[in-house]
């Protein structure tokens, strides 16, 4: 009888540590078990290098929502991100979508510069005005073998 008592403690104290366990993954891990709350539009870019799934998409320095998905538009072979927004952000028509780098040599991530108009995108619709990322390395490159002027 004692032992059967053990028994059902230790399973008891493992199927807690289990939900545990998937607790944290989920939250660490920025997983979402339902994709409420966000509204998806994408953007073009000639260049996206550095930027991954997941990096984070924000306006004024304030997270707004993040990457979630990267592809290449095989008609015209641009990058073409898709971006979920929060529901409460509405986005105007002529914002401006740029490739910016945390730091110097930190991570890439999207920043929205608000427009003017009254008209929003809607979603699934896509941001026109964009701006690539600064290719450091090509730069640096440029300078040392002589190529600016």
């Amino acid at each position: 009888m004692k032992k059967a008592s053990v028994e059902i403690g230790v399973g008891i104290f493992v199927l807690i540590g289990l939900a545990c366990l998937g607790y944290l993954t989920i939250k660490l891990g920025r997983m979402e078990l339902i994709g409420e709350g966000y509204y998806e539009v994408s953007a073009r870019f000639t260049s996206v290098a550095g930027l991954t799934k997941g990096a984070q998409v924000d306006i004024a320095g304030v997270q707004v929502g993040k990457v979630s998905q990267i592809t290449l538009d095989p008609d015209i072979k641009v990058a073409k991100i898709f971006m979920k927004i929060k529901e409460e952000i509405s986005l105007a028509e002529d914002v401006i979508a740029s490739v910016k780098t945390s730091g110097l040599i930190g991570d890439k991530y999207i920043s929205l510069a608000p427009g003017g108009s009254e008209e929003t995108i809607q979603p699934g619709g896509t941001i026109i005005e964009t701006e690539s990322a600064v290719d450091i390395e090509s730069l640096v490159s440029k300078y040392v073998f002589g190529g600016v002027e």
